[in-house]
């Protein structure tokens, strides 16, 4: 027992969160060069020297620049084990990230310090805060024209309704920035200039406020705005209360540059220390469930196929809520009603990947998962039989019908359909005897109709005809009456479909229309969410 409290004590599970291009898997890679899991960063930009971002693996995140997956990174920092989840920025992408944020304990908000809150942040934003998820926001791009910090800080609390802490303070104005200062330590930190362009770690010299040195090479006019800004900071400020931080009400607040490693360490280190060990977990009954308990549970929150091509393999990914992972473990897999045994399990660096002798709560592991794995389904030891709460489900906005190009391909066109649909990267909806071999593809994003398409020819060798709908509201249907759903009245401009799991569901063009169906049929509920997620 006491092994397990210890373990848990150094562990830190969390996800970083932010706008398409303000430099999050930038900042996930610096974090693993300082963590000594990498040894040379590559920026996700440097397209010439052929060098790409070590957590985006797929050929098409490389193409793009873009992160269109959640990475699951690993590594150890001065004897805690870290756990990065590293979320696509894009907003077609969402329905991923709000999954992966089920597995965080808290979040990374990363800000650009010249565009400062953007739409996409303040979506993900809101879902940490209604989990009341602890929010850490790191200011990025200070090698560039910023904003004033001053201003960056008001708008958190005027656009997010969060205060801010500042951790550290910068010191420069407009990209020119020498160092930072520590308001928990009082102590400078003054950066050496550098030519590595980030791949290497940063060296910095410490000092105190006072130190003549220090003073010297920062330059009186440098020196004397940072001593009226920390001035303004200790008399208008907010206090720093880790209690308002737990409950996601203050945001403890740092300043650096991902690119250039300016800060990055620091942010590290402070964040290790103040971010919170793996939290206890909420049935689906309402108990909670606390992860010292010794018998093992985990939840999959994220399935991946095809993750090494050569392999075709198909990994689940699972965050441990309490016990102990041992390899080769048999357990209860709620959602298929029996003892299942976990095959293969792995931790990972991108495409790296070790195999798992032992593993404890908070941490994230991948295993093979030969089918039988939905998102959202609970592992437990058999004594258990623990289901997790229900993960968010999301009503897609874009619909497409899809169908093989080649009927020789049918197969492969399938299997491609129905291994997406179980990632989440796409929902599947079938019209019932219409006697043709297609789908339809539902989606929130239209670059998720992109990604379908590049995944279904590179990795299943299948290409598909696809014809995008008019359809832009899907809605689940639930009647006591069974009857009164196979004859909905006012479905002229709609169509009747059923989901993975023969639900039906309706697709209509406009809210509008969804009204106008809704009058018409007083005995139908029309629901945002399947009825068995919505309790009804």
């Amino acid at each position: 027992m006491q092994e397990l409290l210890e373990k848990i004590e150094k562990r830190r599970t969390f996800a970083i969160i932010s706008h398409p291009d303000a430099g999050k898997t930038t900042l996930t890679e610096k974090l693993l060069l300082y963590g000594g899991a990498i040894h040379l960063a590559g920026s996700v930009k440097a397209r010439k020297s052929n060098k790409h971002a070590v957590s985006d693996w797929m050929e098409i995140e490389k193409q793009r620049g873009i992160s269109v997956t959640s990475s699951v990174l690993q590594f150890d920092y001065a004897g805690h084990r870290v756990n990065i989840l590293d979320t696509p920025g894009h907003q077609d992408f969402s329905e991923d990230t709000y999954r992966t944020l089920m597995a965080a304990d808290s979040a990374v908000m990363l800000i650009d310090a010249a565009k400062g809150v953007e739409p996409q942040t303040k979506k993900l934003f809101w879902v940490c805060h209604r989990r009341k998820l602890p929010i850490f926001t790191f200011v990025n791009k200070l090698d560039r024209y910023g904003r004033n910090p001053f201003d960056l800080m008001a708008e958190l609390e005027q656009v997010l309704g969060i205060h801010a802490y500042p951790i550290n303070w910068p010191i420069g104005i407009d990209g020119n920035y020498k160092g930072v200062y520590d308001r928990i330590k009082k102590q400078i930190e003054l950066f050496e200039d550098d030519n590595s362009h980030g791949s290497k770690i940063l060296k910095s010299t410490p000092g105190s406020l006072d130190d003549p040195q220090i003073i010297e090479a920062l330059g009186q006019e440098l020196y004397d705005n940072l001593c009226n800004d920390i001035e303004l900071l200790d008399l208008a400020g907010d206090e720093f209360d880790m209690t308002r931080v737990n409950n996601g009400e203050l945001t403890p607040l740092f300043f650096g540059s991902a690119m250039t490693n300016f800060g990055v360490r620091s942010f590290l280190e402070k964040f290790l220390e103040l971010s919170p060990q793996p939290q206890p977990r909420i049935l689906q009954n309402g108990e909670i469930l606390d992860p010292s308990t010794e018998e093992f549970s985990a939840f999959v929150f994220k399935i991946q196929a095809n993750m090494n091509p050569a392999h075709r393999d198909r990994i689940a990914f699972m965050r441990i809520c309490s016990g102990v992972f041992e390899k080769g473990m048999s357990v209860y897999h709620k959602q298929g009603g029996k003892v299942v045994k976990l095959s293969q399990p792995q931790q990972f660096l991108a495409q790296e990947r070790t195999i798992v002798e032992k593993a404890y709560p908070g941490d994230i592991i991948g295993v093979f998962d030969p089918g039988i794995f939905g998102i959202g389904d609970s592992l437990s030891d058999e004594k258990m039989k623990v289901q997790f709460e229900d993960f968010p489900v999301f009503p897609p906005e874009i619909f497409a019908r899809v169908q093989p190009k080649d009927s020789l391909k049918r197969k492969q066109f399938v299997k491609g359909i129905t291994q997406l649909a179980q990632e989440g990267a796409i929902q599947v909806f079938e019209q019932k005897d219409i006697g043709i071999e297609s789908f339809i593809v539902g989606v929130v994003g239209v670059l998720q109709l992109e990604v379908l398409e590049y995944r279904l020819i590179n990795e299943y060798s299948a290409q598909l005809l696809m014809n995008q709908l008019a359809y832009t509201v899907a809605r689940w249907v639930y009647a006591e009456d069974k009857k009164l759903i196979d004859n909905i009245k006012g479905l002229d401009s709609g169509m009747l479909v059923y989901d993975q799991k023969d639900r039906p569901v309706i697709l209509v063009n406009n809210e509008w229309s969804l009204n106008w169906i809704l009058e018409r049929n007083p005995g139908i509920q029309f629901l945002t969410v399947p009825s068995d997620v919505a309790k009804i």
